[in-house]
């Protein structure tokens, strides 16, 4: 009975025990749940039982031991609980036994050993703990495949397990496995696939790697991942020996030292070579350019030193170059220019002098990223920049370069990112029309000079632009992105004038090339006079109202100015006497209240628990920080109220405009019964991402001071009308010091407190002081959290499993597992078909997008502050995804409608 890939759904029916003639059962790849029926154990003559992909719950019944004849049992992929049973000792036929992705618990299951024929034992992803028996490989010696990743399995690797000379993959990433790999591994003379990625391997000796001497004797092996643990000593020679079938080869964040054999070459199959965050130094061999079949190279982040090779124009089918943060020098080698299939180059953070090579920027085959930030690259902009016609983001930022931008610029249609700050560039700034796409231009610290050009108010897709210290003139526009202070930057600019209020720029005078000289600076000295004035009146009116004791209106009141001004009694009224029915929610230090108050109409208050130990210094950190940055995807006040309630206590409350989509955290867990406008599908997600990802970049990098929000999660990101993402809720937040390393401890921020637990970085944990890598720990939580649905504090995780190692294990071939299913459709399907419908619109690209977004947020929330990227770069990552995605969705739209139209 073969009813698989269907939708059945229901429990299974207990009557199936009557089919007492039955072979194979299979029944996977439905929608089945409750309980496996206890009568299936009658069922003596089965010899295939597949239950794998649906929604079964409870335990493994003991009744599946009757089944001695069964050779194939899958029930992978369910939510079934608790340990195997002890009665599975009686199926001595077992052959394959796949039981992932469950939340099965206990120590290995005892009872298994006794099963010598198994060929396949697959227990991944579910909550298995302690260590493997020594014997484990003289007790399967038929053993082919191992799965065990994703548990929370400890001790060493058992060396018994070489005893498995048919074994041909070894899969135990994500787990608490110590010690070494076995040198007996070397006798596996079949073994493909050795993963061992994300354990706590090796101490940091000089002896760590010798195991790699004695793989070389797997003549066989296609795939080698032993990244992220702790593998010390001297990368070895003999890496260069390993099997010529060799595809993949992952070392990278170990404490490897020493430098990259030139015989690496040897390994001319590779198609993904990973060495980074290690210590390994010295220059990368020209011989690299040996590797004809290589797709992804991988370097970041290591100790790297002399020329980028020139050989590795050889390689024409690379598709992903990753240099960054090493100390390269030299110049960009030309011969770049011949990797006609090139997506991504990222060079960023060396030391790298010289022009841009015409031949590279001409690539019309780069459409994710290319990022030559952070260099010493010199000259101007070719011309033939214009060729990347499909490229995504564009940083060239914080170099030498001079001239003028060209306006071949304006052919980049496809650009999302355009990042030129920190250059010497001069001249005008061209109008740069059909950058239709164009969300983040960063021309700032430049010596532009002449008029902003009227046509960048017309980019409807602009979200921040930063022209800052330049020696721009003229009026500044008040239309498009000008019309919003958060989303632009035009400090610096002596003679620009005019723009919106909130700019403090000075008016533009009509015939102004008219006045005289003597004119021009008599009203400066008035201006300067009137200025100075008004100083210290300020002065003195402050410290007037502070003498005024407890009783003055406002503590803030330097804050307050050009805000309306409310009373305790104004927000009384207008929330309704502070009644639990217009509570929204509440927190450590306050409760937020619905109300409505004339002219702003419909607001959210919040009112300040001041007996909490903080809470004062919280409302004074959210003061500062929210009165002093301006940014869309941050939530603004609209004024705040410090006074006293009318029984003479302190009364502190922060008003904001109210937002009738709440916060993420209602979209993505809802209450049982409440009902949702509409889900929050794939795009609308990343576009959520993105906009928290820019506010995070934005806080970092482009403020004054630097400052840490410290408190990052769902709860604390509003949805305005248009889903777009707020950040709210900055009481936690601390302002860096001029060094930009770590927050100044002795701020209005409350000590000791580094936010919520879940989102919290590790080092906060441990007394690591404030820094912009915890926010991109709590990013990175949050982002796994908006595609997966899981909470990070879930119950589903026990022990040392996180939401961070359940994606990442999943990465890449199970990400459809654990994407957040209700992100696949934006409304519940109407019957059958459209689920299927549904579920065959899932392309390959689709896929892939959905892996990028996640590893994205694994990369963010890694445990170590060095091993996490930038908010910068995760913009420029996600970004290119958005438009990649687009693209994808846009063509499966018309080919649905094709679809249509043909029936």
């Amino acid at each position: 009975m073969n009813l698989s890939f269907n939708f059945l759904r229901g429990e299974i029916p207990f009557t199936l025990s009557r089919c007492v003639n039955v072979v194979n059962l299979i029944l996977d790849h439905n929608i089945l749940e409750g309980h496996i029926p206890t009568e299936l154990g009658s069922l003596t003559k089965l010899e295939m039982l597949y239950l794998k992909n649906n929604n079964l719950t409870g335990n493994v019944p003991n009744s599946v031991g009757n089944l001695t004849s069964l050779r194939e049992l899958y029930i992978s992929y369910n939510d079934l609980e608790g340990e195997l049973p002890e009665t599975m000792a009686n199926m001595r036929s077992l052959i394959e036994l796949g039981v992932s992705v469950n939340s099965l618990s206990g120590e290995f299951p005892p009872a298994l050993y006794n099963l010598s024929s198994l060929t396949l034992l697959s227990l991944s992803f579910n909550k298995f703990k302690g260590r493997l028996r020594p014997d484990i490989g003289l007790a399967f010696p038929n053993l082919q495949r191992l799965y065990l990743a994703n548990n929370y399995f400890t001790g060493s690797i058992p060396a018994s397990l070489s005893n498995c000379s048919d074994l041909l993959r070894l899969d135990i990433p994500l787990n608490n496995f110590t010690g070494n790999i076995p040198l007996s591994f070397g006798n596996l003379k079949n073994l493909l696939w050795l993963n061992v990625l994300d354990n706590q391997l090796g101490i940091g000796a000089p002896d760590d790697l010798n195991f790699i001497n004695y793989l070389t004797n797997c003549k066989m092996l296609e795939f080698l991942d032993i990244a992220n643990n702790k593998f010390g000593g001297m990368l070895p020679y003999s890496i260069s020996n390993l099997s010529t079938t060799l595809t993949k080869l992952l070392i990278g964040y170990n404490r490897i030292s020493g430098t990259i054999p030139r015989e690496i070459s040897n390994l001319v199959n590779l198609d993904m070579l990973s060495i980074q965050g290690t210590l390994i130094n010295g220059s990368i061999p020209d011989s690299i350019g040996m590797l004809s079949n290589l797709k992804n190279l991988h370097m970041e982040s290591n100790q790297l030193t002399g020329n980028i090779p020139s050989s590795l124009g050889n390689i024409r089918g690379l598709l992903y170059i990753y240099l960054q943060d090493n100390s390269l020098e030299g110049t960009i080698p030309s011969s770049l220019g011949n990797c006609t299939s090139l997506q991504t180059l990222d060079i960023a953070q060396n030391k790298l002098s010289g022009s841009i090579p015409k031949q590279v920027i001409a690539l019309s085959s780069l459409s994710v990223l290319l990022n030559m930030s952070y260099n010493s690259l010199s000259g101007p902009l070719p011309v033939e920049i214009g060729n990347l016609t499909n490229l995504a983001a564009l940083d060239i930022s914080n170099n030498k370069l001079s001239g003028e931008i060209p306006h071949s610029l304006e052919s980049c249609s496809s650009l999302e990112i355009l990042y030129l700050q920190g250059n010497i560039i001069e001249g005008t700034i061209p109008p740069l029309d059909d950058l239709k796409n164009i969300q983040y231009l960063d021309l700032s610290r430049n010596n532009l000079s002449g008029n902003i050009p009227r046509s960048i108010t017309k980019h409807v897709s602009l979200q921040n632009l930063n022209l800052s210290f330049n020696h721009l003139d003229g009026e500044v526009p008040v239309q498009g992105v000008f019309s919003d202070a958060s989303r632009i930057q035009v400090m610096g600019n002596m003679n620009l004038c005019g723009g919106i209020e909130e700019l403090h720029l000075h008016p533009c005078l009509k015939h102004a090339n008219k006045r005289p000289q003597k004119h021009i600076a008599l009203i400066l000295v008035l201006a300067l006079g009137t200025s100075a004035a008004c100083l210290t009146l300020l002065l003195l009116v402050s410290y007037c109202c502070m003498k005024k004791g407890k009783h003055r209106p406002s503590t803030a009141s330097s804050f307050r100015k050009g805000y309306t001004q409310v009373s305790y009694e104004d927000l009384l009224n207008a929330t309704g006497g502070f009644s639990s029915n217009n509570l929204i929610g509440s927190g450590s230090f306050g409760s937020v209240y619905r109300g409505n108050l004339s002219p702003e109409g419909t607001i959210a208050v919040k009112v300040l628990k001041l007996e909490k130990q903080g809470a004062s210094k919280s409302f004074l950190v959210e003061c500062e920080a929210l009165g002093n940055i301006r940014h869309r995807n941050l939530v603004k006040i609209s004024t705040v109220c410090s006074s006293v309630d009318f029984d003479g206590n302190d009364f502190k409350a922060l008003i904001y405009p109210f937002m009738e989509n709440g916060s993420l955290d209602e979209w993505l867990h809802p209450k049982e019964g409440q009902m949702l406008q509409k889900r929050l599908t794939i795009l609308d997600r990343l576009n959520i991402t993105i906009d928290v990802v820019s506010a995070l970049h934005y806080l970092h990098s482009q403020c004054h001071t630097s400052i840490v929000h410290c408190d990052l999660k769902p709860s604390n990101v509003l949805l305005d009308n248009d889903l777009t993402a707020l950040v709210s809720d900055f009481g936690l937040a601390k302002f860096l010091s001029d060094s930009g390393q770590n927050a100044d401890v002795n701020q209005f921020s409350t000590s000791g407190i580094k936010g919520t637990v879940g989102y919290a970085a590790p080092e906060y944990g441990m007394g690591g002081q404030v820094s912009c890598q915890g926010d991109v720990y709590s990013f990175g939580i949050l982002l796994l959290e908006i595609f997966t649905g899981r909470r990070p504090t879930s119950e589903l995780f026990e022990d040392n499993e996180t939401l961070h190692s359940f994606v990442k294990q999943a990465l890449p071939g199970q990400v459809m597992d654990v994407v957040d299913q209700s992100a696949l459709y934006e409304t519940e399907p109407g019957d059958l078909m459209d689920i299927l419908s549904c579920r065959s619109d899932f392309s390959d690209e689709f896929v892939e997008c959905l892996v990028s977004i996640l590893t994205a947020g694994v990369s963010c929330s890694e445990e170590t502050p060095q091993a996490r990227i930038s908010m910068g770069q995760v913009i420029l990552d996600l970004i290119s995804i958005r438009n990649k995605l687009s693209r994808i969705l846009v063509h499966s739209e018309k080919v649905k409608i094709s679809r249509k139209g043909e029936s």
